[in-house]
């Protein structure tokens, strides 16, 4: 909407998820938890489409896509930048 507040840490979050897919969607290579990563992102996209994601939610996400990624060192970086998107918004609740 015009003229309406976008918090900044959603901004980047959304950033940091839309250039995963893109990269994940552009790597050849297939790897067993593929669909697992692909799935999560598109669960991750919408939660911060939303505007305002549960840090246990988004830290659940973050490691289901690493866990699904493993070493695929290509997408390493991609990783690295949802990590901090997801740190911006603080640490993890204790449960």
């Amino acid at each position: 909407m015009p003229g309406s507040q976008v918090d900044p840490r959603v901004r980047e979050l959304c950033s940091a998820v839309s250039r995963l897919r893109r990269q994940l969607a552009a790597y050849p290579g297939e790897f067993r938890d593929r669909s697992v990563a692909e799935e999560e992102l598109a669960e991750l996209a919408g939660t911060a489409a939303a505007g305002d994601p549960e840090i246990a939610r988004l830290r659940r996400s973050l490691l289901l896509i690493a866990g699904a990624i493993g070493s695929v060192s290509a997408l390493g970086q991609g990783v690295r930048e949802l990590r901090e998107a997801v740190d911006l918004f603080g640490p993890s609740p204790r449960g």
